[in-house]
């Protein structure tokens, strides 16, 4: 089965399909943060650059930007080595790499290796950036590690309500 292609910048965000939520008291829609800027930040805790460069660079952008209105939320796309990315792992995970910000387990689908919501944005795989401006419209989609500066960039003019800096 071909993959959807990737989502694109003035798409409006599909929601989350999620199965189980960490570092949140309640489930989270992006609906429920429309007026925020979020950052969807999707990973694999077995991929090396999300481990080494790009989850440390979410939680340094969550801790710059998040009393200025930045959302940031964990996605954990499993879509390789289902048996050992339970999670009871995932949970070890954030807790040993001190993971602040929410993060959701992505929904498995039925009939396919690649879960929901990535299907539902086209990621080609780990780890993968998204910005939603704060009407719930994707501004960014990035696949890859994506260098700091660029990125907080672009946080900065979506904060600032400037949508014309972020398209790509």
């Amino acid at each position: 089965m071909r993959p959807p292609p990737p989502i694109q910048p003035s798409t409006a965000a599909p929601e989350l399909c999620v199965s189980q939520w960490f570092n949140t008291p309640a489930p989270i829609t992006l609906a429920q943060l429309r007026g925020q800027v979020i950052m969807l930040h999707t990973f694999q805790m077995l991929c090396p650059g999300c481990v080494m460069q790009a989850t440390p660079q979410a939680v340094h952008l969550w801790q710059q930007y998040r009393e200025r209105g930045l959302s940031v939320i964990g996605l954990h796309t499993v879509f390789e080595h289902h048996a050992v990315m339970t999670p009871q792992a995932l949970a070890v995970y954030l807790y040993e790499f001190q993971i602040p910000f929410p993060v959701g387990v992505d929904q498995p689908s039925v009939d396919q290796p690649v879960p929901q919501t990535m299907s539902r944005y086209g990621l080609r795989g780990t780890p993968s950036t998204l910005l939603i401006d704060r009407q719930g419209v994707v501004r960014d989609h990035h696949f890859g590690v994506e260098a700091y500066e660029p990125l907080a960039q672009k946080i900065e003019a979506l904060l600032a309500g400037d949508m014309t800096n972020c398209d790509n």
